[in-house]
């Protein structure tokens, strides 16, 4: 069984309209600014893109990051006025979690993930053209009278 142990998950929501590079470069900036403090990254994923419960700031979609970390608890209030600050960051909340340390996922290149994205559409999109198809040709034969 694992050790319980005390960590912090933050979760902050970029805009929208900014570039991945751009996204990428805060990730890196708020991951950097916290091992500057003393705490020590987890985990740190970007969930993407995603529409919005309701409008924050104007904006109706935003980009999700989730940033997992340890520390004192002092390194929390200065990354979130360095998050406060940003005019980038439109929504940000950190928690603090008690349970077993979350590991870190496999990083996917986007190139990958775009295609396996498109593959699945693919997919998808074959899979209810031949369902109804086979719902036609029961219906169709359905009507016919057993020989």
């Amino acid at each position: 069984m694992k050790k319980q142990e005390i960590y912090y998950e933050t979760m902050y929501i970029l805009r929208p309209d900014i570039a991945e590079g751009e996204v990428n470069k805060h990730i890196e900036k708020y991951n950097k600014l916290l091992e500057d403090m003393g705490g020590k990254i987890l985990d740190s994923q970007m969930r993407g893109k995603r529409r919005l419960a309701y409008t924050i700031a104007k904006n109706r979609e935003g980009i999700y990051v989730q940033l997992s970390h340890q520390g004192d608890g002092q390194h929390i209030e200065k990354i979130e006025k360095a998050m406060r600050l940003s005019e980038d960051v439109i929504r940000y909340m950190t928690i603090k979690q008690e349970g077993p340390l979350p590991t870190p996922k496999p990083k996917i290149k986007t190139s990958e993930t775009t295609n396996n994205q498109e593959n699945e559409k693919s997919e998808t999109d074959t899979t209810p053209n031949n369902a109804s198809e086979k719902n036609n040709s029961e219906n169709s034969e359905a009507g016919k009278p057993n020989e």
